[in-house]
């Protein structure tokens, strides 16, 4: 391993900053919103695959509220399982990676990715790998951080030179695919992979998941509370959704 290779941070040594910082009720983006939005998209689904399912908290919310349904969560990080079997809930957690899952084709209804594919790497053998255990028909709620609003260096500018001041939202460079480690707050590295949207959806329907569904919601109000500062915080989405279906996939160009 190189001098570069070590330095690049992993979930395994950021697994408890993330426990302790998004699960648990503690964060308003998923309470409010994330898992709200994810009850409601997958409410008929019987299977369901939550991958990167870190510790289990949509997991097990999708577990609790049907009687019968079978969910199954998969992360790579081994203190990620370990802490989602411990807080519980009617789930199957297993390590495992997204490009590489340990079921056969057409097991689950429905797939569920939640703020995962900004952090993976082989994109397309992870699409491939979603769409090929969806049963026909199935469903893939796919969830990330906004590719556009959300790219590396987007921020609010408060701008005090101008007459009055203006306080807008500067996007980054958006069509241009790049691996970033951001300081998310002090000692804390983690790394993200940005693509722009078409890259996702061209991907996506390569595989024949065709969209259905998206969901550019505006940041809830536990979120808006914490950022008063900005007073047009609420018109600009930190969250897209997309919902899927898995279509036959052509062959020879016909379908």
């Amino acid at each position: 391993m190189t001098d570069h290779e070590s330095s690049v941070p992993t979930w395994d040594e950021h697994a408890d900053w993330w426990i302790n910082g998004f699960t648990g009720g503690v964060d308003p983006e998923y309470e409010e919103q994330i898992i709200p939005l994810v009850l409601g998209e997958l409410a008929s689904a019987g299977r369901i695959l939550d991958v990167g399912c870190g510790e289990g908290q949509i997991s097990r919310r999708l577990a609790a509220v049907r009687s019968g349904r079978s969910v199954v969560g998969v992360d790579p990080t081994q203190r990620h399982i370990e802490v989602a079997k411990s807080r519980g809930g009617n789930v199957d957690y297993r390590v495992g990676v997204v490009d590489d899952l340990p079921f056969g084709d057409g097991t689950f209804d429905a797939v569920v990715a939640c703020l995962v594919f900004e952090h993976v790497d082989n994109l397309d053998g992870a699409i491939r790998e979603v769409s090929r255990v969806l049963v026909e028909g199935g469903t893939f709620l796919f969830l990330l951080n906004h590719p556009l609003l959300q790219t590396p260096n987007s921020g609010w500018i408060d701008d005090q030179i101008l007459d009055p001041p203006e306080q807008y939202w500067r996007v980054g460079e958006y069509l241009t695919e790049a691996v970033n480690v951001e300081e998310v707050e002090p000692g804390v590295r983690v790394r993200f992979v940005h693509r722009p949207l078409g890259r996702y959806l061209n991907a996506l329907s390569n595989v024949g998941l065709i969209l259905e569904q998206m969901h550019e919601p505006a940041p809830p109000p536990g979120f808006l509370a914490r950022c008063e500062e900005y007073a047009l915080a609420a018109t600009i989405p930190r969250l897209l959704a997309l919902r899927l279906r898995k279509l036959p996939v052509p062959v020879n160009g016909r379908g």
